[in-house]
């Protein structure tokens, strides 16, 4: 069964930092491109990060580089997404996702992250 488990939002201060965790299921892991999504409050969701199954690829949007790393643990089937220096803007609900070769796409629930002052 294709499951992903999302942990780690939370309310944080400006300029703090915040570390998301996606837990898969074997099936829809180990093969995959896995990602990070955001929507922010009226707003359509947006790509946040990549990695490549091999871990050797990645990409970011462009607001937050040099700020957020995406990374994988192949032997736990989790994927992260260390935020530092997070803004306001950065407030939204984080999706973390999977993508097959094919173009199958998996979707957690989602975790709130909220950046305020």
């Amino acid at each position: 069964q294709a499951q992903l488990v999302e942990s780690g939002g939370g309310l944080v201060q400006p300029g703090g930092s915040l570390r998301l965790s996606c837990a898969a299921s074997e099936n829809i892991f180990r093969l995959n491109t896995m990602g990070w999504y955001r929507q922010a409050p009226g707003k359509q969701r947006e790509l946040v990060a990549t990695i490549s199954n091999g871990g050797d690829r990645t990409s970011y949007v462009d607001s937050v580089k040099g700020r957020f790393t995406i990374s994988r643990d192949n032997a736990k089937y989790t994927v992260y997404l260390q935020m530092n220096s997070l803004k306001p803007e950065d407030t939204g609900v984080y999706y973390c996702n999977s993508e097959t070769a094919t173009g199958k796409v998996y979707w957690a629930k989602g975790t709130l992250v909220t950046v305020f002052s």
